[in-house]
């Protein structure tokens, strides 16, 4: 595969960033450009999904961006790793294989942090379970266009939980959410890296 790696250090500003992912789409589309795999973090934004419903957002005094990913709504802040890619389905044409491909990803990568986390058939993302409570640590939301996948997926690390208080994240109502710092305060700066290779690993089988 042709594919670019694309790690941002200070925080994209989140419109800049789809703007981006949907040129990269349209190359890519007319085999004009690599693939791309892009870490980054963006300042604090609630997004939402395709599916998203009105009252999932309980404090109506902030702004929500519609977007034209699958889900529902989340907030992206400082401490969050967020990983976007534009990558060619084309030959492949198989949505759930790659929706697993992300999933094995983020749970292998986290496993060599020594913390065991996994996927939910019923609900999207990946969980951490703690005395009987589920919560998730990591959000995917995807969109396909001409076989091409885009957005991408979020883990937290260290950010600010509360802000998920203002809305129900992702519509799921009876689980939580946690960051890698709540669970061990391990040194996640080299998660990125550890994340990207995993990710092109997968990718290939």
């Amino acid at each position: 595969m042709d594919l670019e790696i694309k790690k941002s250090i200070k925080p994209i500003n989140y419109f800049e960033a789809i703007n981006l992912l949907e040129k990269r789409l349209d190359d890519l589309s007319k085999n004009k450009s690599k693939e791309l795999i892009w870490t980054l973090e963006h300042d604090e934004i609630f997004t939402a999904g395709t599916s998203y419903r009105n009252n999932e957002i309980l404090d109506k005094s902030i702004d929500i961006i519609k977007t034209n990913r699958g889900g529902k709504i989340t907030c992206h802040a400082p401490g969050q790793l967020v990983c976007y890619f534009v990558l060619d389905l084309r030959k492949k044409k198989d949505i759930r294989k790659f929706i697993t491909c992300i999933e094995k990803t983020i749970i292998e990568t986290l496993k060599e942090y020594k913390i065991n986390t996994f996927s939910d058939h019923n609900n999207i993302g990946i969980w951490y379970k703690k005395n009987n409570m589920t919560y998730k640590i990591a959000a995917i939301g995807v969109r396909v266009k001409k076989w091409i996948a885009y957005h991408g997926f979020s883990i937290n690390i260290k950010n600010n939980l509360d802000q998920y208080k203002k809305i129900i994240p992702c519509g799921i109502k009876d689980k939580g959410v946690t960051n890698l710092i709540s669970i061990s305060n391990n040194d996640y700066s080299n998660l990125d890296n550890l994340l990207i290779e995993k990710f092109t690993s997968n990718l290939k089988t």
